[in-house]
């Protein structure tokens, strides 16, 4: 979900060559970028990697832009965190939610989980 979020943040920038600046409590999120794992994940072709298809939408929306991360503690009693949690818990709880294909897809793979 958290990737999800950066890029929906992401796409809905009107312009393109933004500076931008993401804070998120997702270290798996910040740290693929950040830490340069994303890089190596692409070189191999992202193999036995999860969410290849967020981490491919990703990439497409995030070369547009100059986009660095920082990282949050999550449930440190930050204001911005603890709004975006309760937003995520009760988007998770309505009707009707979208059905990720692509997961639906592989999790049947069970090289990948």
């Amino acid at each position: 979900m958290e990737l999800l979020s950066v890029i929906v943040a992401l796409e809905a920038l009107k312009a393109e060559g933004c500076d931008v600046t993401i804070y998120s409590d997702s270290k798996y999120v910040v740290e693929a970028v950040e830490k340069g794992w994303l890089q190596e994940w692409i070189r191999k072709n992202f193999k036995k990697k999860k969410n290849v298809d967020l981490w491919l939408r990703f990439l497409d929306i995030y070369k547009k832009h100059r986009v660095r991360f920082v990282w949050v503690k999550g449930h440190a009693n930050n204001a911005e965190n603890n709004i975006c949690d309760k937003l995520a818990v009760e988007a998770s709880s309505m009707p009707d939610l979208l059905v990720d294909e692509a997961y639906e897809e592989m999790k049947d793979d069970t090289d990948l989980f």
